[in-house]
């Protein structure tokens, strides 16, 4: 395993995964198995507005002396032209109004795949509810769901259709969720003694505004190695994250859902570096906290 090993390689670092907790196909046991045994030394669950795998996550990851799992979560945000999620690594997932404010966050969402899952209905296309439930399991429903179940019906040929097509951000099926702001989540994550993050930049629009507009907040890094990014693109997001002088992270987006887009946990090229500085961060904040 290298740092900058050769395309098709596995990296020693994933930041950015999913499990049936939110919208990912392997239980955090699984997933936390799957990276050890694929030679992964640090990884982060980063569950969809949700921290309910951490600790299952954790004591799987006894077994395994040579990975390191950091506490994390993926919280959605709302902007007038699309969606902006903010990564939480290091967070203290026993705090209660972080516990709250994603149970209510949470909750929103099955409002809004009840919408969803009516509109569709509106347009010939009824997706049966249950079914829906059955595929998210004990997870947090969310959208990838309703595109599996899109998919078995035969309305859609490919997984990425149902968001292209339907239920991406402004698509004919799509409901708005409960709102947070980035920087309400920011905020969220630092009140929990976590360290912020902005996940795939380059789906905000204007990446370096974003920065500008949370990095007062308390962001203190943007996810540059992400499986999507060309080289150019990476390179565009590191010499910003040089700019403010935030942490590059990087990571897979890992859900296990197969499809086009997806790839393989720990198909990423995300250098050592990352996690290193991330940790050395969140150990010289707890030092601080501890000598209050």
């Amino acid at each position: 395993m290298t740092d900058g090993g050769p395309e098709g390689a596995i990296s020693r670092v994933d930041l950015h995964l999913h499990s049936t907790v939110s919208d990912g196909r392997l239980t955090p046991p699984e997933l936390v198995a799957r990276a050890a045994g694929l030679g992964l030394e640090v990884i982060a669950l980063t569950d969809h507005d949700t921290i309910d795998g951490i600790v299952p996550a954790l004591e799987a990851a006894k077994k395994f002396p040579g990975l390191k799992l950091i506490p994390g979560v993926e919280i959605s945000t709302d902007l007038p032209e699309g969606e902006a999620h903010v990564l939480g690594y290091f967070i203290d997932y026993t705090d209660k109004d972080l516990a709250a404010q994603l149970t209510r966050f949470r909750d929103s969402r099955q409002g809004r795949a009840r919408g969803m899952i009516a509109r569709l209905a509106e347009m010939g296309m009824p997706v049966d509810w249950e079914r829906v439930r059955e595929i998210a399991g004990e997870g947090s429903i969310g959208r990838p769901h309703i595109a599996r179940a899109m998919l078995e019906k035969g309305y859609i040929e490919t997984f990425e259709e149902a968001f292209d097509n339907y239920i991406g951000h402004g698509g004919p099926a799509y409901v708005a969720r409960e709102k947070m702001t980035p920087a309400e989540a920011t905020a969220l994550i630092l009140g929990a003694r976590g360290l912020p993050v902005l996940a795939h930049p380059f789906t905000v629009g204007d990446p370096e505004e974003m920065v500008k507009n949370l990095k007062p907040a308390g962001l203190v890094g943007l996810e540059a190695h992400y499986k999507d990014y060309s080289e150019a693109q990476i390179g565009q997001l590191l010499e910003l994250a040089g700019k403010y002088g935030l942490i590059a992270t990087g990571g897979t987006d890992y859900h296990g859902i197969g499809g086009s887009s997806e790839v393989t946990l720990g198909g990423t090229d995300v250098p050592l570096e990352c996690a290193e500085r991330l940790i050395a961060l969140a150990d010289s904040r707890c030092r601080k906290l501890a000598n209050l």
